[in-house]
C-alpha cells in the first residue's frame, strides 16, 4: 500500500487540453470533489499559478510528460497526482506497445528494451516514427494477412483503418503530418477477428490500493452511431494479487498476468515514470492464421472513463474498513433516462456537441468476505 504522504492543501483540476468539451469538464470537476473528500482538503481553483510549496494534489486531464517540468508544481511521486506522469511524449501513448522495424528511426527516449520485456504481453506489430518506416513495417506484416493501423493519439478505436495490400496505406498516411508522426509515433499491428476486450486496471490515492478488471459497453448517440457507453467493474481492494485470488476464467486471468507483465516493463525501463491511475485493455481475439491471440491494446496512466466508478469504489473502501470487494459501473446515456436510485450523477445536460446527456456511476453487491 502507498504511503499517504503529507496532508495536501487542496485539490486542483489541471486542464492541459486546447479544449474541454463541457460534459468532460463538468465529470472532472465531480472527480475533483471526491478526490478532495478522499483526502480531507478542498476542491480549489487557485487565484495564481500554482508553485511546488502549495502542496497541491493535482488531477492532469491528460498523461503528464516532463518530470522536471512538473517538478515545479509539486508533482514528484504517485501521491501528488490521480494520474501519470513520463519523461517523452510517446510514452504516454500506445506507440509503447510495439517494437521498432530494423533500422528505423526513433525519437529521443525511445527504447526496444520494453517491447523485449514486455513480448508475451503484445501483439504483433511495429511501432513507426515516419512514413517511410510505416512502408517497411506494412511490408513484413502484410505477408501474415491484413494489418490495423492505428493512430497513438486518437481514443475508442477512431481513426483506425485495417488494410490488406501495401497500396492501401498510402492515402492514409498522405493525410499524416510528418512532424506529429516523428513525435507521436503510429502503430500497425496485426487484425484480430472475434475480439474480446478486457478492462484491468489500479488506483492508488490516500493510502488506499484497489485493482479491478472489467468490461465496456457501447451505447447509441443522438445519431445512431455506436460510443462508449461505460464499464462495469469487479474492484477490490489490495493490488493486482490480491485481483488474481478471484475466482477468474483463464482468459480473464491471462489478461491480468499481461497488464501486469506491461506495467512492470514500463516500471523498470521509462525513468521518471509514476502513475497513481493506471488503467489497461487488453484484447483477445483470433489473428488472420486462425490462431487465438492476446494482448495489451494500450495503457491509460490519466483519468478515463471509468474514473467515477473507481473514485466511488475508493470512497466505499475508505468508508468500511471491512469491505473487500464491490461492483463498480460507469454509465452514458443519450437522453434523458430516469436514473436509479442509487445512481451518483456526473453531468446530465445538452452538450453543444452531443446533444441531451447524462453521465453517471453505480456502486452495488458489497462483499465483506475476506
Amino acid at each position: 500500500m502507498p504511503n499517504a504522504g503529507a496532508p495536501k492543501s487542496g485539490v486542483v483540476l489541471l486542464d492541459t487540453r486546447a479544449r474541454t468539451p463541457d460534459h468532460e469538464h463538468a465529470v472532472h470537476l465531480k472527480l475533483a470533489d471526491g478526490l478532495a473528500r478522499l483526502l480531507g482538503c478542498p476542491h480549489v481553483q487557485p487565484s495564481h499559478p500554482p508553485v511546488a510549496t502549495d502542496g497541491y494534489y493535482y488531477l492532469p486531464t491528460e498523461t503528464l510528460v516532463d518530470p522536471k517540468r512538473h517538478a515545479a508544481l509539486g508533482i514528484c511521486s504517485e501521491q501528488d497526482l490521480f494520474g501519470g506522469l513520463v519523461a517523452h511524449p510517446y510514452m504516454a501513448t500506445k506507440a509503447i506497445s510495439h517494437p521498432l522495424p530494423a533500422g528505423a528511426s526513433f525519437p529521443p527516449g525511445w527504447t526496444d528494451a520494453f517491447a523485449r520485456q514486455a513480448s508475451d504481453a503484445l501483439l504483433r506489430g511495429y511501432t513507426v516514427f515516419s512514413k517511410a518506416d510505416a512502408r517497411s513495417a506494412a511490408q513484413l506484416l502484410l505477408t501474415d494477412g491484413p494489418l490495423r493501423i492505428k493512430p497513438v493519439l486518437a481514443c475508442a478505436g477512431r481513426g483506425q483503418q485495417v488494410i490488406t495490400t501495401a497500396d492501401e496505406l498510402e492515402p492514409l498516411l498522405a493525410d499524416m503530418d510528418d512532424q506529429d508522426l516523428a513525435l507521436w509515433g503510429l502503430v500497425l499491428e496485426e487484425d484480430l477477428s472475434e475480439v474480446q476486450t478486457f478492462s484491468v486496471g489500479q488506483v492508488r490515492v490516500a493510502g488506499l490500493t484497489c485493482s479491478y478488471h472489467g468490461t465496456q459497453q457501447l451505447t447509441r448517440d443522438h445519431q445512431g452511431t455506436e460510443v462508449y457507453g461505460g464499464s462495469d467493474l469487479v474492484v477490490v481492494r489490495g493490488d493486482y494479487q490480491a485481483l488474481l485470488q478471484l475466482p477468474l476464467d483463464e482468459p480473464l486471468r491471462l489478461a491480468i498476468n499481461q497488464a501486469m507483465a506491461y506495467e512492470q516493463a514500463a516500471e523498470q525501463h521509462f525513468p521518471g515514470f509514476i502513475a497513481s491511475r493506471r488503467n489497461y485493455d487488453i484484447a483477445r481475439g483470433v489473428n488472420p492464421q486462425g490462431h487465438l491471440r492476446s494482448g495489451v491494446l494500450e495503457q491509460s496512466w490519466r483519468l478515463g472513463g471509468a474514473s467515477s466508478a473507481e473514485l466511488l469504489a475508493l470512497q466505499a473502501f475508505a468508508d468500511d474498513p471491512a469491505l473487500q470487494r464491490v461492483r463498480a459501473s460507469t454509465h452514458e446515456v443519450f437522453g434523458t433516462p430516469e436514473l436509479p436510485a442509487d445512481a451518483t450523477l456526473f453531468y446530465q445536460g445538452n452538450d453543444s456537441e452531443l446533444g441531451q446527456l447524462s453521465k453517471f456511476a453505480r456502486i452495488r453487491e458489497h462483499d465483506h468476505s475476506e
